[in-house]
C-alpha cells in the first residue's frame, strides 16, 4: 500500500516557526511533526511512501533521508514550480490504483488502512477523511428579514461544521481530470466533481485528529503532547 504525503507548502501561516525550517521538520516535543505522522502510517501498514516537496526540499530530503530509520522506503517527488495540493500528484510515477494523500502538518490516531479499507469497498474514485468541528461564538446572534426586523436571537451559538482532515484516500482515475502542470488544489478538485456530478465519498472519524498547521494549533499540540505520545506512540 502506498500513501503520498503533501509536504511542499512554504508553511506561511506557521511563521516565525518555519522562517528557517520547512513546516515538516517544525519539532513538536522530541520530535518533528512529519514523525508523527510517519509513524501513524506505519503502524497501518504503509511502508511505501512519496513524499511531494519543494520549499526547502533539499532539507526535508538531507534529514528524513531514504526511510530506512523509520523502517520504510521513501521516494521524493520534486516540484520545480508550487503546484498547490493536488497537482502535484500528476507528476509522481507508477501510483498504485488506490493510494493515500495527507498533509504533512496533520497530527491523527486514525487507522489508515481502515480509511483505505472503507475507499476499496465503496468503489469511489475519492474517499475525503471528515471531522465534526464546533466553533463557538461569543456573541449574540441575530436574523433579520428584509425589513431589517429581527426574525430569531440566539445568544453564544455554538455552529457545527463536518471539515476535511486534509487526509484522503484517491483512485489514480481521478488525476484525468486534474490539469498538468498549474496549480490545482483540493478545492478546485471538490468543485470540478460537484459540477460534473461526481460522487465525493465521506469518510467521518471522531478520534484524535488536529491540523497544525497554524501557530495557535501548534500551540495547542504543544500543551497535549503527552495525550499525543501516549495515543500515537503507544
Amino acid at each position: 500500500m502506498m500513501a503520498v504525503i503533501l509536504a511542499g507548502g512554504q508553511g506561511t501561516r506557521l511563521l516565525p516557526l518555519t522562517t528557517e525550517t520547512p513546516k515538516p521538520l517544525v519539532k513538536l516535543g522530541d520530535k518533528t511533526i512529519i514523525e508523527y505522522l510517519l509513524i501513524q502510517l506505519s503502524k497501518s501498514g504503509f511502508n511505501e511512501i512519496t513524499l511531494a516537496v519543494n520549499h526547502k526540499a533539499d532539507m526535508i530530503e538531507n534529514v528524513l533521508g531514504d526511510g530506512s530509520r523509520f523502517g520504510m522506503t521513501f521516494k521524493y517527488s520534486r516540484e520545480s514550480t508550487p503546484l498547490s495540493t493536488i497537482a502535484p500528484l500528476t507528476l509522481i510515477d507508477n501510483l498504485e490504483d488506490n493510494f493515500i494523500v495527507v498533509n504533512s502538518d496533520i497530527l491523527t490516531d486514525i487507522n489508515f488502512k481502515k480509511l483505505y479499507d472503507y475507499h476499496i469497498k465503496s468503489n469511489a474514485e475519492i474517499t475525503v477523511a471528515t471531522y465534526q468541528r464546533d466553533n463557538k461564538v461569543d456573541y449574540g446572534v441575530f436574523k433579520i428579514n428584509d425589513d431589517n426586523q429581527v426574525t430569531s436571537f440566539c445568544e453564544k451559538p455554538t455552529f457545527n461544521y463536518l471539515v476535511s482532515t486534509g487526509i484522503y484516500v484517491f483512485s489514480r482515475s481521478i488525476l484525468d481530470i486534474v490539469p498538468k502542470n498549474q496549480p490545482y488544489g483540493f478545492d478546485q478538485l471538490m468543485l470540478d466533481m460537484l459540477k460534473m456530478n461526481k460522487p465525493i465519498n465521506t469518510y467521518m472519524y471522531d478520534g484524535f485528529w488536529l491540523d497544525v498547521g497554524r501557530v495557535e494549533d501548534y500551540l495547542i499540540a504543544q500543551n497535549e503532547i503527552e495525550k499525543i505520545k501516549t495515543l500515537i506512540l503507544k
